[in-house]
């Protein structure tokens, strides 16, 4: 299926130069682009691939006019990544099949469940007793709403998601499979060398426009909620801990671990792989490297890195041993800056 170039500078605005009824087939990267696909050129670094990309148009910046008019039509746009964007989201709309909401017949409904107009339920899903479901919400095959749980109107839930008993998502949510929501935090009291299980009594708040990755899991709190604010975007394989709060529009990339009782603050972004430790506080606009371990609170914006540089095995070995005789080195240089004061107060040599 192909839509007309027009039609998408109608759809999203921009300016378009060359013809209206240039057919697009495809979305592609510049470089693999072929005669039917719209690329986007969003930097200048990018300019010398304009003559050889094999795409039919081309979103690019000002800047970029004149050479990608040369060659042929292009959509002129201040921010051609955020255009991108917007056109995956408008080309998924217009690609999608369309679809009949309803309840399928191996689905489990509880007679207290209330679901809105247009919810739409897959197979051997189970929707318990007390769940609110808004309109439009669209409940994969074989998810899990534990009782009282409540999911706001437009959210998809992917097949395979659990979202346990009164916990809540807001609305227009992506919860991607092998997501669970709300299973018990790690709490245990330590006991004669035993661990007795603190039960966990608080619940999970999702805020609106969440989207959150396959396999990730965000638990549950101890008495207070974890709680994950608007516009928040996880990815797969994230582990939240309970009580947990993270603010407005952060994002995490893969593999991340919050440890129970952190606070993230809005607009931060985690790197792949990285761990927060527990009761932590990162302020607003705090941006952390992947890899990398917080150790210890981060209230100022700003961008932050706590890892040791990968090297070959030997170097690394030797590196290694020299660190751990940091502090040995560090009270020996004290007790030398200690004598050579003590010389030059008395005028003598060290």
């Amino acid at each position: 299926m192909s839509r007309p170039l027009g039609s998408i500078v109608e759809a999203l605005g921009g300016e378009l130069v060359g013809s209206p009824e240039l057919a697009i087939r495809r979305l592609a990267p510049l470089a693999t682009a072929e005669p039917d696909a719209l690329a986007f050129v969003s930097h200048v670094r990018y300019a010398s691939q304009i003559a050889t990309t094999r795409a039919a148009g081309l979103i690019v910046p000002p800047s970029l006019r004149g050479a990608a008019s040369e060659r042929g039509a292009c959509i002129v746009t201040d921010d051609p990544y955020l255009y991108f964007a917007r056109l995956t989201q408008w080309w998924r709309r217009e690609h999608a099949p369309a679809s009949v909401a309803g309840i399928h017949s191996t689905a489990l409904v509880h007679p207290t469940a209330e679901l809105a107009p247009g919810v739409d339920v897959g197979a051997f899903a189970v929707i318990a007793a007390g769940v609110r479901v808004g309109s439009g919400v669209r409940i994969g095959a074989h998810c899990v709403l534990g009782e009282h749980a409540q999911v706001g109107a437009n959210t998809l839930l992917h097949p395979r998601v659990t979202v346990g008993e009164r916990c809540t998502l807001g609305e227009r949510c992506v919860v991607h499979s092998g997501v669970v929501i709300g299973a018990d935090g790690f709490g245990f009291a330590p006991q004669q060398g035993e661990w007795i299980k603190i039960e966990q009594l608080g619940a999970v708040r999702i805020g609106n426009d969440v989207e959150i990755g396959a396999n990730t899991c965000i638990d549950r709190g101890a008495l207070d909620d974890t709680v994950i604010e608007d516009g928040v975007k996880l990815d797969n394989l994230i582990q939240i801990g309970h009580n947990v709060h993270v603010g407005a529009h952060t994002a995490m990339a893969g593999c991340v671990g919050v440890a129970g009782s952190a606070t993230i603050g809005a607009g931060c972004t985690i790197g792949g792989g990285a761990v927060v430790l527990g009761h932590l506080k990162l302020g607003d606009g705090v941006h952390v490297s992947a890899a990398s371990v917080v150790t210890r609170s981060l209230l100022k914006p700003g961008h932050y890195t706590g890892m040791f540089p990968i090297d070959d095995n030997a170097s690394w070995e030797k590196n290694a041993a020299s660190l751990k005789q940091l502090n040995r080195i560090r009270e020996r240089l004290k007790v030398a800056e200690h004598a050579i004061e003590q010389a030059l107060q008395n005028n003598t040599k060290p």
